[in-house]
């Protein structure tokens, strides 16, 4: 696939400037770039979901003009999105196959061959999954790799692959990245987008690099090196990856004390002190968001103890958490952390109206200045703050779910995968920002699936795995191969270990 001086326009903004790329057969190309510098704006030209208005795009030497996805698809083009869209209500077979059924004798759908499909298709990604299970039951990492085997599915020669590994787990991730280079060698052509530089190199033949809608950089993967990467996708240096300079007081901000919950999650008990920040780590169905759901009363405990600064607190619903002084950005901002439909205002807006009105009446000029006030310290990236969120990058999303709750100046920030989907140097800033918020007093409880990341921004580390805390660890005695163990444990009852 070739592309020649694509240019796209929105009102306001310039997504595109004349990007040139050429993608060969047998190779993965990575894409690069912060929120916003047109990575998707790029994919959705190249699937027929937006038009262009100049440039020209060719597969095999022939020019193509696809008006929508399904023409992508007939021309041998297929994505793995990060932003994930299935129907929830329809099984995992059905999801896989949506509008191309199998069916006997033309009359009538055939549920057992396309159940049969998607087995295999799943099994050769070594997921092993019910394809009969509906797509409500499956967690956000299972859908991710549904999301996957849908797209390999179509046997396409050109797959997409946006940020594939952000949702899954480490061994996972593993798996997929073998595959990638599989796919590859089978001679498919591969553009990989990614925000994890670990695995560009490990995957990637040759890297470009965007920069405000426009190609700054194509270098083959063994001529370039991670810094090099970074400073070409943010425009400067970055002088240190992960900021971290919080100080731990010794007052005890949160206090649980066997807290437990059906099958998610049992026995959890453990302190937080003012000015720490708190690792939870563990993989796939161990409980961890589960967790976060009860502490904030989306889905109440069945027993336990919650305090916070000292004070014992019952959280029935989320109301009840906020009023106490806690927020909580959710790992699914589509689902629980965004209403996609309204604006960036409205959207930061919403949980802080009381603070932003007079009695009945929300006074305008106060909620635009706080609103403004909040992004800009996000550095979000949208022509204005009337723009609808679903236009949006996901990275500058994810920045509008931080602005709302951070608006409220929680005492207690519950935050889980809040860099998922966000730019190496958008990170930087979540991180600084959590060190500063810290420093302020306030208690921060951070889940991550990225171990590099929870290791360098927790003062000490709680694993969970099925349901339960395995153990828990100092910064300075964290280990990936040690964390990863402890939460591939089997735990029986009453089996509690320490690290």
């Amino acid at each position: 696939m070739e592309i020649r001086d694509l240019t796209k326009r929105f009102p306001g903004v310039l997504a595109l400037d004349a990007v040139n790329l050429c993608l060969e057969r047998g190779s993965v190309h990575a894409i690069c770039g912060e929120n916003g510098a047109g990575k998707s704006t790029l994919m959705n030209l190249l699937m027929g979901i937006d038009s262009r208005d100049r440039g020209e795009i060719l597969i095999d030497g022939r020019p193509v003009q696809f008006v929508n996805p399904k023409q992508a698809l007939a021309a041998g083009i297929s994505i793995i999105e990060q932003e994930l869209n299935p129907v929830p209500e329809m099984t995992v077979a059905e999801n896989m196959f949506l509008g191309r059924e199998s069916t006997r004798f033309g009359l009538w759908v055939d549920a057992r061959a396309a159940q049969e499909k998607a087995r295999q298709i799943l099994a050769s990604l070594g997921i092993e999954l019910n394809p009969r299970l509906k797509m409500k039951e499956l967690s956000l990492a299972q859908i991710q790799l549904v999301e996957i085997g849908k797209a390999l599915s179509y046997d396409s020669e050109i797959l997409i692959m946006d940020e594939p590994t952000s949702a899954i787990a480490e061994k996972d991730a593993d798996r997929l990245l073998d595959l990638v280079k599989s796919l590859r060698d089978q001679g498919k052509g591969i553009l990989y987008v990614s925000h994890r530089m670990n695995e560009i190199f490990r995957v990637a033949d040759t890297i470009t690099v965007f920069r405000d809608g426009r190609c700054v950089s194509t270098q083959l993967a063994s001529e370039t090196n991670r810094p090099e990467v970074v400073s070409l996708m943010i425009g400067r240096k970055l002088e240190d990856e992960y900021t971290k300079n919080n100080r731990i007081q010794p007052e005890v901000a949160l206090s649980v004390r066997g807290l437990s919950r059906g099958d998610d999650f049992h026995d959890i008990s453990l302190e937080v002190h003012a000015g720490e920040i708190y690792g939870i780590f563990g993989l796939m169905g161990s409980g961890r968001s589960e967790f976060f759901d009860a502490l904030f009363g989306v889905e109440p405990a069945d027993e336990g103890e919650i305090c916070l600064f000292g004070d014992r607190c019952e959280h029935r619903r989320p109301k009840d958490a906020m009023a106490n002084g806690m927020a909580l950005v959710t790992e699914d901002r589509k689902k629980s952390g965004l209403v996609l439909s309204s604006s960036v205002r409205d959207n930061v807006a919403l949980p802080n109206l009381r603070q932003l009105s007079c009695g009945p009446l929300i006074l305008e000029g106060r909620e635009k200045d706080a609103v403004q006030r909040i992004t800009d310290r996000f550095r979000l990236k949208t022509p204005s703050l009337r723009q609808i969120v679903s236009r949006l990058s996901g990275g500058n999303q994810q920045k509008v779910v931080l602005a709302k709750w951070l608006l409220r100046s929680p005492r207690i920030l519950l935050l889980d995968e809040p860099t998922r989907g966000i730019d190496i140097g958008a990170k930087g800033e979540i991180y600084s920002f959590m060190s500063e918020y810290a420093n302020e007093g306030h208690a921060i409880l951070l889940i991550s699936s990225e171990l590099p990341e929870i290791i360098a921004m927790s003062d000490r580390i709680l694993v969970f795995s099925n349901g339960r805390a395995v153990g828990e660890c100092s910064q300075a005695e964290a280990r990936q191969e040690e964390l990863l163990r402890l939460a591939s444990l089997s735990v029986h009852e009453g089996e509690v270990l320490h690290a």
